[in-house]
């Protein structure tokens, strides 16, 4: 079986990204910071290149915990890399201003969701001012069950980025790299979560299932040639968990393939936009 080699994929991101931003004649990176594992392990990756990195933490009424972390975090890395800054822009009035611009009363429905994909939008918001002001790339902090699965980020909100260090890597491999290069064991041991919502839960409450869970559904998925698309497929061969993480998986990936995909363009054909002279 093969193994997976924590180091040498470390080595690599931090190549990449630094022929990238050669390539691109910018400074370095901006990372917004959250406190969590795949924030933790992006903002690494990019100090390791030597370049100009800024961290950006960014609560709107963020709970302390995350915070803590974030900092701890923080303090670690620019103790090791001497071009690393941080920076804290705190969004709660600005979130509270726009809610009260568009409040039309009591919404039912998605108001909730769309408010915290608004958290979202306005810290990408000030990533890209940031990159602006010092000649920087925002670095995106999405993994590959986040990026290329389920879908489970937010359009031109944290999937507004520049360029994405980790998106080939699943959970379980960001876990790995984290740990061969020492992130502080606090982000390791967190229960994963967005920090959208102003509360405790996690991205398995949301989602429904472990990230070991939802890994294990894409590769079944590709494996057996499954069409994502599709929902409520059964497999004899599955368990009830199984089967219900799959349905998970199917569900989420059929739903959020907007996200996932380039952008719709309506091509027009030369016959329609041109009539012959």
């Amino acid at each position: 079986m093969p193994v997976f080699q924590a180091g040498a994929v470390a080595d690599h991101i931090t190549g990449w990204l630094d022929q990238y931003a050669a390539r691109s004649g910018v400074n370095g990176f901006v990372v917004g910071i959250s406190g969590g594992i795949d924030s933790a392990l992006t903002s690494t990756l990019c100090a390791r290149t030597g370049r100009h990195t800024l961290l950006l933490e960014m609560p709107i009424y963020q709970a302390s915990s995350q915070v803590s972390r974030g900092r701890e975090h923080m303090a670690w890395l620019k103790a090791q890399y001497p071009k690393v800054e941080n920076c804290e822009v705190e969004l709660t009035a600005t979130f509270d201003s726009f809610v009260k611009a568009v409040s039309m009363g009591n919404e039912a429905g998605s108001m909730e969701l769309s408010l915290a994909n608004t958290r979202a939008r306005l810290r990408m918001t000030a990533l890209y001012y940031f990159a602006g002001l010092k000649g920087l790339l925002v670095a995106g902090t999405g993994n590959k069950v986040e990026d290329f699965g389920i879908g489970f980020f937010t359009k031109y909100g944290d999937g507004g980025v520049d360029l994405s260090p980790i998106a080939d890597l699943t959970k379980t491999e960001v876990y790995q790299v984290a740990r061969y290069l020492g992130i502080v064991a606090s982000i390791r041991s967190a229960a994963p979560t967005d920090g959208l919502w102003g509360d405790n839960r996690t991205d398995e409450d949301q989602i429904g299932a472990s990230y070991p869970e939802l890994e294990w559904a894409m590769e079944f998925a590709r494996e057996f040639a499954t069409d994502p698309s599709v929902h409520g497929e059964n497999f004899p061969s599955l368990n009830d968990r199984q089967q219900k993480v799959l349905n998970i998986y199917l569900h989420r990936f059929r739903a959020n393939r907007h996200k996932m995909e380039p952008i719709p363009v309506c091509l027009i054909p030369g016959e329609v936009k041109f009539e012959d002279g």
